[in-house]
This record gives C-alpha cells, structure tokens and sequence, in this order.
C-alpha cells in the first residue's frame, strides 16, 4: 500500500499541478498574515493574539473549501473554482472544528508544556511529557481529519474526530509512516517557498491516504473472514492500478506522445 500510496499522491500533485499551485499561493499569502502578524506584539499582546486566532480560522476554512477540490483530484475528476467554493458550505462546521482542534495543538505546544517545564521537579517533568505525548497523537491523526470528512460526509464533527483515532490505531505503521512522509512534504514546501507540494499537495495526499485505507475497509466488510494481518493488496487496489495507469518520465514532460 505505502508504495503505491507515494505513486498515487506523486501523479495526482502532477496532473493537477497548475491547481494545486494557484491554492498555494492562497496559503502563502495566509502565511505572510501571519507572519505579519507578529509585529503586532508591540502594539498589544491581546491584538497579537487575536490577529493569530483570525488567520489560523481563515487558513482552516480555505483548508476546508480546498478539501472539496482535492477531493475530487483523488478521485480522478478535474474542478473548478465552483467546487472551491461549494466546500466552504460543505465543509463549514468540520472547519470550524479543525481550527479548534489545531488552535488546541498550538496551545500544548507553545503554553501549556512549556509551562509545565518551568516547573522544578519531577511533576512538572511528567506532565510535560504526558502532554508531549497527547500532542504527538494529535498530530498524528490531524492529516486524516478533514479527508475522512470528505469520505464520511453523513458523519459530523466530533464523530468524524473519533474515527480518525480509530483510523490512526488501526493503521499505526501507515500513520507512522505518513507522519514521516507529512516532514518530508514540509521540508520540501519549505524549500519551494510553499508553492510545491504546499498546503494543496499536503491536503490531497491526505485524501489519497484516506481514500486507500476505504478501499481496504471496503473489501474486510465484504470478506469478513479475511486475515487483516495479511490482506491482498493486489486486489484491493486492482482498479486504482488501472486509473494511475503505467507512467513513465517521458510521459510525464510530454503526454501528448
């Protein structure tokens, strides 16, 4: 599955490159806010702290909208702008709950286990790491939130929340593997100045990720009796094989031969 995962994202990010690089130019100007934001210190804290809450809630609804698009990029279907647009009704409350749910992470990064550090002794110490660990968990189950919404979309929120844990339990070594794959994606947005894979490219392998870990779901609720240890990969994922097709780099520079 990780292999052809890494294939899938690779040649979805290709074939709608142009897209994913004008939803990063969105994301990068949402950065510079931020960043911006900043010197707002020195007029007042609590300015400062509200021009933070406001950009982190914009950047989720646009992650929520850009969810709608992406959604249809994994599935093989172009989109429009109607589609960005659409998802910011789609995807409304589970935007508003991802901009809790990061608001929270950036709270236990930055106050609450710094704070617990400042406390001498081994209490402090403990609580600090009970809480790095509550963090560590959180961010591993974050890429799947707002895909598995796209997937599930009778679920609400916070039952949408929950089965992202049991999605990230279930599939520990792929979530391990995913968390890497996410550092890697940030690395390289970093190196691109967030135009490539960005925002955009991150949230479409999301939904790739998703959309594999349903199919796998899909054929265990078919054949119940299938070893989960040893599951037949080559199967399940026979008709996505089909629609990424053989690529080759000539391909690739030159579809038209």
């Amino acid at each position: 599955m990780i292999g052809f995962f890494i294939k899938k994202a690779f040649f979805d990010g290709w074939d709608n490159l142009i897209g994913l690089v004008l939803y990063n130019l969105v994301s990068i100007g949402l950065l510079i806010l931020l960043l911006l934001a900043s010197y707002l210190t020195e007029v007042s804290t609590l300015v400062w702290g509200l021009a933070i809450v406001l950009t982190l809630l914009i950047f989720c609804l646009f992650s929520g909208a850009l969810s709608n698009v992406c959604y249809e990029y994994s599935n093989y279907r172009r989109s429009g702008f109607s589609v960005f647009r659409e998802g910011f009704s789609r995807y409304f409350k589970h935007s508003l709950f991802y901009f809790v749910f990061l608001l929270l992470m950036f709270v236990i990064a930055f106050v609450v286990i710094p704070f617990y550090l400042s406390i001498n002794g081994v209490v402090g110490m403990l609580l600090a790491v009970v809480m790095l660990w509550v963090f560590i968990i959180m961010a591993l189950i974050m890429p799947y939130y707002l895909a598995l919404s796209s997937y599930l979309p009778g679920d609400g929120p916070f039952k949408t929340f929950k089965k992202c844990f049991l999605v990230m339990a279930d599939n520990m070594g792929f979530s391990l593997f995913f968390a890497l794959y996410n550092l890697v994606m940030i690395v390289l947005s970093v190196v691109t100045m967030g135009f490539i894979p960005g925002v955009a490219g991150m949230n479409l392998a999301s939904h790739d990720a998703v959309k594999l870990i349903m199919l796998k779901y899909d054929y265990l609720e078919e054949n119940p009796d299938t070893d989960k240890r040893h599951l037949p990969w080559e199967d399940i994922l026979f008709e996505e094989k089909e629609k990424v097709g053989p690529r080759s780099f000539r391909s690739m520079i030159f579809p038209w031969k």
